[in-house]
């Protein structure tokens, strides 16, 4: 019996460990992803069929693991707060991806930590939004300024680019108070599915509106692209972080954001030579300081407890 729960612990940590790596991976390459998949297309024509192929794959576990997916009222309202991420966050970042570099986007979307923390403690009382935190918030703004001066120089596209990503970020960091303000045990999977059924009209009717025609041949990295956006961006990596939401405390899993900007960077420098000034640079340094302070406390405190617990007995 003794044996059997030990397995039972070593699995379950192993499943951490593979959703938490999966989740870095997934936010690192998804910027870059995004511009490719509007390469030859339209990025709605790109967001589109992400967000399609993404519902009928997360609609089909669905059913395979569930049988149905809960429509109760407090069922539906998360899944209303969810399409509020999914619409939200991402059809402003596929509008902004035009812009700006694909790790600036992920430089930019690492604020979202400190927007929710600040909404958390604003709305549903979380956490004191003390002094480190605010030292976290005006390194992480500064690191904003620095990027935003560049788009002095550069034009004012890059500007309007990075304005999107800033209004994907807040309407994100907005869902995910909403979503933990909601007390219902939804599982992540049926989260990311409901949320995507519940986003799919808006974006099949921004669609039909605003889409321009397509073209007569669509490039293979642009299918490709889309392809891997909607299975691992739109369900593996939606459902592993969900998943991390529920069995790691928010400190642990707002890590994963120190390390994706700086992934995201190299990978845009690497496999799109996407170049990197001097600012973005420096940007970047001011956001990823603003984001260690703002968890510092956090990531802190939990550790004194678990010396402490181990001192103690």
């Amino acid at each position: 019996m003794l044996a059997t729960s030990v397995n039972q612990t070593k699995y379950h940590k192993l499943i951490i460990a593979s959703a938490f790596i999966a989740v870095i991976l997934i936010w690192s390459t998804t910027p870059i992803t995004i511009k490719w998949s509007g390469e030859g297309v339209s990025y709605l024509f790109g967001i589109v069929m992400r967000m399609s192929i993404g519902t009928l794959l997360a609609s089909f576990l669905v059913y395979l693991k569930y049988k149905k997916l809960a429509l109760d009222k407090s069922a539906c309202k998360v899944y209303f707060a969810s399409a509020v991420a999914i619409f939200g966050g991402m059809m402003p970042v596929y509008w902004g991806a035009q812009y700006i570099s694909s790790g600036l986007i992920s430089v930019v979307f690492g604020l979202s930590p400190i927007v929710t923390g600040y909404l958390a403690w604003r709305f549903i009382h979380e956490q004191s939004f003390n002094l480190l935190k605010i030292l976290g918030a005006i390194a992480g703004l500064s690191g904003l300024v620095i990027i935003f001066y560049k788009g002095i120089s550069t034009g004012e596209d890059y500007i309007l680019g990075i304005i999107a990503v800033l209004v994907a970020v807040v309407l994100h960091s907005a869902s995910a108070v909403w979503i933990k303000s909601i007390k219902t045990d939804v599982p992540p999977l049926s989260l990311v599915a409901g949320g995507l059924l519940f986003s799919m009209p808006l974006f099949l009717t921004v669609y039909l509106v605003f889409a321009p025609p397509l073209p007569e041949v669509i490039p293979l990295k642009a299918i490709w692209s889309i392809v891997y956006l909607g299975i691992v961006g739109s369900v593996i990596g939606f459902v592993s972080y969900y998943y991390l939401l529920k069995h790691l405390p928010a400190s642990s899993v707002a890590l994963i954001t120190l390390v994706t900007p700086v992934a995201a960077l190299w990978i845009g420098n690497v496999v799109n030579n996407e170049l990197i000034s001097f600012e973005v640079y420096a940007g970047t340094a001011f956001v990823l300081i603003g984001l260690a302070l703002h968890q510092g406390e956090d990531i802190l405190s939990k550790r004194l407890w678990i010396k402490r617990k181990k001192h103690y007995g």
